[in-house]
């Protein structure tokens, strides 16, 4: 039988997947912290996860949030400043939302 996956389906595989790997729940805050909207930096989301005492280098988060770009593809990225910008893309806050809620 042929399913046709829906790219919402695909989504929600790849964070769940994604969270499974989370053992110090720092994945998850990350994906709060896009998901309350607004545009961060690399530095911004070091500085978010240091003050709730996550054990983490800048180098790491960088690594971190390129990869939330790259793998999940749910962020949108501005490269046209000194830093880069994140976003998470509207299209995906409820899936988000709802993985995060039923994890």
């Amino acid at each position: 039988m042929f399913v046709l996956e829906t790219i919402e389906d695909r989504v929600k595989a790849r964070l769940i997947k994604y969270l499974g790997r989370d053992d110090t729940g720092i994945r998850e805050d990350v994906l709060k912290l896009f998901l309350e909207g607004g545009t961060f930096t690399t530095g911004d989301v070091y500085k978010h996860l240091n003050e709730k005492k996550f054990d983490v280098s800048y180098r790491g988060v960088s690594a971190m949030v390129g990869l939330m770009n790259t793998r999940l593809g749910i962020l949108s990225i501005d490269v046209t400043g000194d830093h880069n910008l994140y976003l998470l893309k509207e299209d995906y806050k409820p899936i988000v939302k709802m993985v995060l809620d039923n994890y």
